[in-house]
């Protein structure tokens, strides 16, 4: 996965609370292999209507949202199951980072196995930036380096765990986190016995 250092970008405002995997990704579209291709069903059921046509005034379907690369939305954002597939989508439309007050903890370690950047900060700071996301011209930077949101007359810390900004500061996936062990791998198997089953 991409480094992830500083990300500056237009924000989408999304305040809804209890936002579940099946409401980010529903289950029809689950059957792709590949980790690409879940962007055009993000929030199906909000972006399109039962003709499965667009609805216009959903705020990932306005024009003047089409670049956000900053989700700010609501408490507990990716509740449900255990889905891969939410960040997946999330990532595949375009975004980057989303900051909430919370996130569900199955869905905040999914996003961090792939490179998306979840920030936690308090409800009235993610308010704040609900408020400047309403006019599409305002942009925000998350600064994982210093741990900082900054926007117009905005700004705030926000805390993460060193393991999860070590990975993301570093593009560090599950992969890559293994094969960082890599001779040490080697040496274990080859001193392993003959009668011992291989990774090789």
């Amino acid at each position: 996965m991409n480094p992830v250092s500083a990300i500056t970008g237009q924000m989408a405002p999304l305040p809804r609370a209890n936002v579940d995997t099946d409401q980010i990704i529903p289950k029809q579209f689950l059957k792709r292999v590949e980790r690409s291709g879940f962007g055009p069903f993000l929030f199906y059921d909000w972006a399109y209507d039962h003709e499965g046509e667009l609805i216009p005034d959903f705020v990932l379907n306005r024009p003047e949202y089409m670049d956000a690369a900053v989700l700010v939305t609501g408490p507990n954002f990716g509740s449900g199951s255990s889905r891969e597939h939410a960040p997946w989508a999330l990532e595949d439309w375009g975004i980057k980072a989303m900051i909430a007050p919370s996130f569900a903890d199955i869905f905040y370690n999914n996003c961090i196995n792939i490179g998306l950047l979840p920030v936690v900060l308090t409800e009235a700071e993610v308010g704040v930036l609900t408020q400047l996301a309403e006019d599409p011209t305002n942009t925000v930077t998350v600064d994982l380096e210093n741990q900082r949101v900054v926007a117009v007359g905005f700004e705030a810390s926000f805390e993460i765990d060193p393991f999860a900004k070590h990975r993301l500061l570093n593009g560090l996936d599950n992969v890559a986190l293994t094969l960082q062990h890599a001779d040490e791998i080697t040496t274990f198997e080859v001193t392993r016995p003959d009668f011992k089953p291989s990774l090789s």
